[in-house]
């Protein structure tokens, strides 16, 4: 069975439909399950986009749900994937600022099914970074300690222990070691589930990524990204920045010369660990010196 396909958006019908434009050019998108969560409107300037975008996903797909209200897109996240996996056993879900690659559906429900029981994996993420491949890896994949929110797939089972309310949360605020061990997934992750806590921002992301740590879990990615974000500049929710160092290069490979290549295209694989060269490139994404960079970038405009 194909995994339903969750699509959360609000009031950007341009790239709900950029979106939608790239996931028909996937040869199992027509026979998958739909489903489109759209937020409600903050105010009566967001009226006109909302509803261009509730008038697009009806085009889509006859399961829309709309918030009477704005809720934000971690509490509609979390609720809408919630409700989904009441239904179904897997989930791929993506936001509308996102432009999916000819491959991304056969490759998440390929990596859902591949990873099913390998309780070592939360998440099948179609997003990958520009990772070098290192000598003598001859996955297509490789793990990773921290998930991706652009476009990912997980289980039902892996949703269901997620503690939302980060109930241990005093253990990790009063230990230095915890919080040391947790930044080995970026130097921005205590920070960010820190800022979580103190009711500045409404990540579901960072909670999702602490629960992985927690549980000493790890995502799955490709070498050659399925996924792009699309949603960087003024118009977006959370990404107002024109310059970002996640810029993707996506694999454009068609689905007839995927099916051609045969069951293994992705190469996935079940033997694979966590590579330490692997972990070290992601870390260094994720860096002080790094983030400093990008943010000099954008105070910059260059």
């Amino acid at each position: 069975m194909l995994a339903p396909i969750v699509i959360f958006a609000f009031n950007r019908p341009e790239a709900f439909s950029r979106l939608i434009n790239s996931l028909s050019r996937n040869n199992l998108f027509s026979e998958s399950e739909k489903y489109v969560y759209i937020d409600g409107c903050r105010d009566d300037r967001d009226q006109e986009k909302v509803s261009q975008t509730i008038e697009l996903a009806k085009a889509v797909t006859p399961n829309v749900v709309v918030s009477l209200k704005n809720r934000g897109l971690g509490t509609s996240i979390i609720s809408g994937v919630t409700e989904i996996l009441s239904k179904y056993d897997k989930v791929i879900v993506l936001e509308d600022d996102l432009y999916c690659a000819p491959g991304f559906l056969m490759y998440m429900n390929q990596g859902l099914d591949f990873y099913r029981d390998d309780h070592r994996v939360i998440s099948v993420c179609g997003y990958g970074l520009k990772i070098r491949k290192p000598e003598n890896y001859y996955a297509g994949v490789y793990l990773s300690n921290r998930s991706s929110s652009w476009g990912w797939a997980t289980w039902k089972d892996r949703w269901q222990n997620i503690d939302w309310k980060i109930t241990d949360w005093e253990d990790l605020k009063d230990s230095k070691k915890l919080q040391r061990q947790f930044n080995a997934g970026g130097s921005d992750m205590y920070g960010m589930l820190r800022a979580y806590m103190e009711g500045k921002n409404q990540s579901w992301a960072i909670r999702f990524c602490y629960n992985q740590f927690e549980q000493k879990l790890f995502s799955v990615h490709p070498f050659e990204s399925l996924v792009d974000n699309k949603g960087f500049g003024e118009g977006a929710t959370n990404c107002k920045q024109e310059y970002s160092r996640f810029f993707a290069e996506v694999d454009e490979t068609d689905c007839e010369q995927i099916l051609r290549s045969g069951d293994n295209y992705f190469k996935f694989s079940d033997d694979i660990v966590p590579d330490k060269r692997i972990l070290s490139q992601l870390r260094a994404y994720h860096s002080i010196k790094a983030r400093i960079y990008s943010k000099l970038r954008n105070i910059l405009n260059v």
